[in-house]
């Protein structure tokens, strides 16, 4: 059973992964094993739990104990759900709670790569993208889309971060991800590699070779510096997104839910 716990003091140390670690302390990157990240929302929560992971606590408003809350408190067991006023948790986590709930949730140990490949078809390699919300963003248009999987460069975003996990609106949960050391691990795993970039040698997104191929890891880099040139020119292919007007790229995320689409499996 639960222990519904009233906060009283902004300085609680019993309420601290909500309002005063960071994420790289959330993460708890000496001892990942023990590392948590925030989810909010009621929604995001369920997403969540309901893709197998556990929650070690709850913050929410008090009107939300018996409300919105009430179905995840008693899924939750024997946790602590720390409590207060409206105005108090907006003085604590620095902004008012979206839907007046937030999980600290135990981080997974993440899948080999080899895992994550294994019986995919469809892959998407994001490249040294550091905006939480764009990395979201991307997760939400490839569990939508049907990609199988997303590996990530270790200069990239957390997809735990919580801004990816709320833009995400829960997806990273759904989508099998892990990092990588390089986009070009894939080939080991029989996957051809497709760098979206402006070049000579680029082809559009529509070519119907692309369509041809059983297995496509589709990298996606940053905004702005692009995908770094090496990587370019070790894909198997550099593709682009005809478009008009004169307009020459698309924010990352739009572009992959545009690319995600064309080239998904069929």
């Amino acid at each position: 059973m639960a222990h519904i716990c009233h906060i009283t003091a902004l300085d609680d140390e019993r309420i601290k992964v909500y309002a005063r670690l960071t994420e790289a302390q959330l993460r708890n990157e000496l001892h990942p094993e023990d590392g948590v990240f925030i989810a909010e929302s009621p929604k995001v929560i369920r997403v969540a739990m309901e893709a197998g992971y556990r929650a070690e606590s709850l913050l929410c408003e008090e009107r939300h104990i018996e409300g919105d809350a009430k179905d995840i408190i008693a899924r939750c067991g024997d946790i602590d759900v720390y409590t207060g006023t409206r105005e108090m948790l907006a003085q604590l986590t620095g902004y008012t709670l979206t839907r007046g709930v937030l999980a600290a949730m135990k981080r997974p140990q993440l899948p080999t790569s080899e895992q994550v490949c294994s019986n995919a078809r469809r892959l998407c390699i994001i490249q040294g993208v550091c905006d939480a919300t764009n990395t979201g963003a991307i997760f939400r248009s490839a569990a939508a889309l049907g990609i199988d999987g997303i590996l990530l460069t270790r200069d990239s975003s957390d997809p735990l971060n919580r801004r990816s996990v709320r833009v995400s609106m829960g997806s990273v949960f759904l989508v099998p991800w892990t990092w990588v050391d390089c986009s070009e691990e894939v080939r080991a795993f029989g996957f051809k590699t497709v760098a979206m970039a402006l070049t000579d040698k680029s082809i559009p997104l529509d070519a119907p070779v692309l369509q041809q191929e059983e297995r496509l890891a589709l990298v996606m880099g940053t905004e702005g510096d692009g995908l770094p040139r090496e990587v370019i020119e070790g894909a198997d292919y550099t593709v682009r997104i005809p478009m008009h007007h004169g307009v020459d790229s698309l924010n990352v995320a739009a572009a992959s839910a545009v690319a995600f689409w064309e080239l998904r499996k069929r």
